[in-house]
């Protein structure tokens, strides 16, 4: 399953670029300007990425030989501002030889 993660690392930089923008572009706009199309247009994609990005991280936690408190690490920064980043710099980019 090593073979997944470059998707991996893909679906985690898009998870976050797409809760960042959620909450820091779309979420303001609803409410200062009363506008909800931008949350509507991002809301989807970021649950699909969001979801993926979850699912990936159990499938690949065994194969990658991550102990108990690196999984958990791994599933709480998606729900971080810029925490899928944080882990693709210090558990995936290492892993793929690049770290």
């Amino acid at each position: 399953m090593l073979k997944f993660l470059s998707l991996f690392r893909i679906i985690a930089l898009l998870e976050g670029v797409s809760y960042i923008l959620l909450l820091l572009v779309a979420t303001p706009i609803k409410y200062f300007y009363k506008d909800p199309q931008y949350v509507k247009l991002l809301g989807m994609p970021h649950g699909v990425l969001f979801m993926l990005y979850i699912l990936f991280a159990v499938l690949m936690s065994s194969d990658l030989k991550w102990n108990t408190r690196t999984f958990w690490t791994v599933l709480v920064a998606s729900v971080i501002p810029f925490g899928t980043f944080y882990v693709d710099k210090k558990f995936l980019r290492k892993t793929n030889g690049k770290g």
